[in-house]
């Protein structure tokens, strides 16, 4: 991996502070050896007497999932890693993205503050290990990075060659590893609720820096880790979910996680993205390789798509892909680039899209695999629609009704390309025998 300055990146970056970090995330940051382990806390939730926050091992590390009272009443639980130090300046995966989403979700009372056991805020969760990240990218790739982090320190940005608009800065090695590990204890939590709960929550990793563009080998696309992929391949090998469905409707096609599962036939990668756009992988005739041949759909559908489309590409291609292939577990790459504010694509979705769509992935999940279900935070760069959004969906996961009236205009949408949208359906679902 070659590394280089940023263009114009002016060279500077006031002086990051593990403490803080650590101190913000309740983590025990070891300066000796430059490593950081989660400290186990029990909170009792102020709305719910008879719940606690505990502290259960699992595998070679940590994991802090409420108890069995609090998940059996949870319909949404979440994880927060905004990663606050890998920022570049103006760069639209910034890092207001997540701190925007929280607060929106407090200003819709949708936080334990509001909703007591309803929903649950996973307050402390390990970071992935090295062995976790190695288990989608080269291990060539995470010491690379892991080294590129003193250069950093001492430049203040630096940017990975090769790997599109992607930086670094010196917290982006160990907050990746934060973002990762936050997905994964998500996937831990909602386990352990679907064993006793036939209804356990759906999990939300709202996460940064984001992570389908990243390929096995290295970064790309603002992403560093695939949390997704890294999740994946977590809930096989640690709770022996076999396999696994993985749903990304970002506006870009996820190409790293798409690689790292090409040949895979126990991981269905199933795209839905604008034809043309970022990085212009994703076509048609993509469908997986040898034993993998038939467990990747890649669905590129034309600009200005919308609400419309995605109802009848939920209807038509993704529930009846995930009914024949009968997954363990669903994961989803959840990206709101394609909303129509968002000024990176030319789609037409509204935040009543996304609100249908967390509702029927959600419903599908509880048909086909006990519910279990998490979503990470991928794109997504106008605030007000990311965080709007986000809200919807966290709507969804409660079944309650959405609020995107308030949000959307329908003034500003335009006809979609119905035709089109009818033609790659069909060709999709011949592909694919469908």
């Amino acid at each position: 991996m070659e590394l280089g300055i940023l263009p114009g990146a002016g060279g500077h970056m006031s002086s990051f502070s593990w403490n803080s970090i650590c101190k913000w995330k309740n983590l025990v940051f070891d300066p000796s050896r430059k490593t950081i382990k989660q400290r186990c806390v029990l909170k009792r939730d102020r709305h719910n007497t008879n719940s606690l926050v505990s502290c259960l091992t699992t595998g070679d590390g940590d994991t802090f999932i409420p108890s069995d009272t609090h998940l059996n009443a949870a319909k949404i639980i979440y994880s927060i890693a905004p990663a606050m130090g890998h920022n570049q300046e103006a760069h639209p995966e910034s890092h207001l993205r997540v701190p925007a989403i929280v607060k929106a979700l407090e200003k819709m009372e949708l936080t334990p503050k509001f909703r007591g056991a309803e929903i649950i805020q996973l307050q402390n969760f390990r970071p992935a290990s090295v062995d976790d990240i190695a288990s989608v990218h080269t291990t060539s790739y995470v010491s690379g990075l892991e080294k590129a982090m003193e250069r950093a320190s001492e430049q203040g940005i630096i940017f990975i060659e090769g790997s599109g608009p992607t930086y670094a800065t010196a917290s982006t090695f160990q907050e990746s590893l934060i973002a990762a590990g936050a997905g994964i204890s998500l996937v831990d939590s909602v386990v352990a609720a679907s064993k006793i709960s036939r209804d356990p929550p759906t999990g939300f990793a709202l996460i940064r820096p984001p992570g389908h563009h990243a390929v096995p080998k290295g970064p790309m696309g603002f992403c560093v880790f695939g949390n997704v992929a890294i999740a994946a391949r977590y809930a096989q090998r640690q709770h022996g979910l076999n396999r696994v469905f993985i749903i990304d409707f970002d506006v870009h096609h996820g190409n790293g996680t798409n690689d790292a599962f090409y040949d895979d036939p126990n991981i269905f990668f199933l795209s839905t993205h604008q034809d043309g756009s970022y990085p212009g992988t994703g076509k048609f005739n993509e469908i997986g390789h040898g034993a993998g041949e038939g467990t990747t759909l890649n669905l590129p559908l034309p600009g200005g798509s919308g609400d419309i489309a995605m109802r009848r590409v939920f209807d038509e291609v993704i529930a009846p892909s995930a009914q024949r292939f009968k997954p363990d577990i669903i994961l989803v790459s959840a990206g709101y680039d394609a909303h129509v504010l968002d000024p990176l694509a030319s789609m037409q979705f509204t935040t009543g899209t996304y609100y249908n769509l967390a509702s029927n992935i959600k419903q599908i999940a509880k048909e086909l695999c006990g519910g279990r279900c998490v979503f990470f935070l991928e794109g997504g760069y106008n605030l007000d629609s990311l965080s709007a959004s986000v809200s919807d969906t966290f709507l969804a996961f409660l079944g309650e009704p959405s609020m995107a009236s308030a949000f959307d205009n329908p003034s500003i949408l335009y006809e979609e390309p119905s035709a089109r949208v009818k033609q790659a359906i069909q060709r999709i679902k011949t592909l694919h025998s469908l």
